[in-house]
């Protein structure tokens, strides 16, 4: 029989389509990457096998979202399929496909993430301390990073800082049990200032014409430390900026308890104010015996604080004391600021006295 032209092509067509799966097939299962890169990948509850494969796919986990989905189909006529877990999941990209799929199956490489929050107003030790309860590290291990010159971290951190003291953000973030260190957790909080804090600071000295306010980077972020320590009310905030900064202009010295505190490392109470050995007590930090602003940060400031800084209300008041239910009288000289403290103390033994006496 006379073998024809078409039926010579037909064998080599299937023959090199064949080839062509194949080839895609090995090259679609194969892992995407030589080195284990770890990548973090969260797959919500009731998601579709589509919806992970594109997830898979544009994370760089997988080289085919079509192939994983291929691959499912298979084990389902197998009667072998096992069904994909939710949750979040910190893959290597170093993986086989078929790897892939049994590691989402049997919830391998699946860790859990928890919200570490960081209040506005802490300090580094604060921070660190809190990281070791979490179970994460020990408070050793960050400040041993966090609590020493950070040039070379980023470029916008000046040589002038002493430390990470007010530059981690004060918020909230993922981070994980064993896997998360002092490292991934600085970094975390030095982008987050980068994000939202920087562009507050650069935008204000950009502005044009220039604004009156001209502060560095290391003072702006140190006085809103302090307004963040002062401050409980947020109706008060820009005027305690404000009182601040009239301080600084008339070459007062600032004399704020949180400053003392800080450099002391004690907290005062209601029931136990500072003394006046511990205001005396030389250090850096103590804003009653420098004048300026303190050569760092105390605590770790929130945006409001930051803004505040920059934007203070106008004001001739010099002098402001608590009241020890969160909000501050205000006073213009230092005789009213004088009174207004002996009739607080009058307050506080009344309470004691009031206490004492037997129902």
């Amino acid at each position: 029989m006379k073998t024809t032209k078409k039926n010579r092509i037909l064998p080599l067509a299937i023959l090199l389509v064949g080839w062509s799966i194949t080839g895609w097939w090995l090259w679609a299962s194969s892992p995407p990457q030589s080195h284990p890169n770890l990548v973090r990948v969260t797959i919500p509850d009731g998601t579709s096998a589509q919806t992970i494969a594109q997830k898979l796919e544009e994370a760089g986990i997988i080289r085919s979202s079509l192939a994983l989905r291929l691959l499912i189909q298979w084990q389902t006529l197998q009667g072998e399929r096992a069904l994909l877990q939710a949750g979040t999941y910190e893959l290597p990209t170093n993986l086989s496909l078929r790897e892939v799929v049994e590691h989402l199956q049997s919830a391998q490489s699946q860790i859990k993430v928890i919200p570490l929050t960081i209040p506005e107003g802490w300090n580094l030790r604060q921070i660190a301390q809190h990281c070791q309860d979490q179970g994460l590290f020990s408070a050793e291990a960050f400040l041993s990073l966090a609590d020493r010159p950070p040039q070379g971290l980023r470029p916008w951190l000046t040589s002038d800082i002493p430390n990470l003291e007010g530059f981690l953000f004060p918020d909230t973030y993922e981070v994980i049990a064993g896997v998360t260190t002092p490292e991934t957790l600085i970094n975390q909080m030095l982008d987050r200032f980068e994000q939202v804090a920087l562009p507050v600071y650069y935008s204000h000295h950009h502005q044009v014409p220039p604004p009156s306010i001209q502060v560095s980077l290391r003072d702006w972020v140190a006085l809103a430390s302090i307004v963040e320590k002062e401050v409980v009310l947020e109706s008060e905030r820009r005027l305690v900026a404000g009182v601040f900064w009239h301080r600084l202009r008339q070459n007062m010295r600032l004399e704020s308890d949180p400053t003392v505190e800080y450099g002391l490392q004690i907290r005062q109470t209601k029931e136990q104010s500072l003394t006046l050995d511990q205001v005396r007590t030389p250090h850096p930090y103590n804003t009653y015996l420098n004048h300026g602003i303190p050569p760092g940060p105390i605590s770790a400031p929130g945006l409001a604080s930051l803004k505040a800084v920059l934007r203070p209300e106008p004001t001739e008041y010099l002098f402001f004391v608590a009241r020890y239910d969160g909000s501050h009288i205000f006073s213009r000289t230092f005789a009213e600021h004088q009174k207004h403290i002996e009739m607080l103390d009058r307050q506080i033994k009344n309470d004691k006295t009031s206490k004492k006496k037997p129902r």
